[in-house]
């Protein structure tokens, strides 16, 4: 986690990533197709753990590739925020005003739930 004065982020993690590779060898001796794509898929989130970046400001969700802002996402047009599966968290989600967003978990997990309930003062996050 980097922190300055006005935001956090996130580290990148890359346990998803490995699991999803690690799954692909037991499914390429089912199907060999299979266990391809699964591993094409691992080796696309890895490649994304180590681009992409979640910062967190006072007032929006921002998203970095290399250290460039890509997208913006201001805390006052969300309504809810979820982390699936808390125990073993794969996925993050969370909906705006007018659209939805499913993130894989690619970061630190436990600084993310921190940062959501720091920063994201929504009433009551989907359980």
């Amino acid at each position: 986690m980097i922190t300055n004065t006005d935001s956090i982020i996130l580290s990148p993690s890359y346990t998803l990533p490995l699991w999803i590779i690690l799954l692909a060898l037991p499914l390429s001796l089912i199907n060999l197709w299979l266990g391809l794509v699964v591993a094409l898929f691992g080796l696309f989130l890895m490649v994304q753990t180590a681009t992409i970046r979640l910062g967190f400001t006072p007032t929006s969700l921002e998203v970095y590739r290399s250290e460039q802002i890509i997208r913006v996402f201001p805390y006052a047009d969300w309504l809810s925020w979820q982390i699936f599966w808390t125990r073993v968290p794969v996925l993050f989600y969370f909906r705006e005003v007018k659209s939805i967003h499913f993130l894989p978990i690619i970061f630190d997990s436990k600084t993310l739930k921190l940062c959501l309930e720091k920063y994201c003062t929504i009433e009551k996050p989907l359980a």
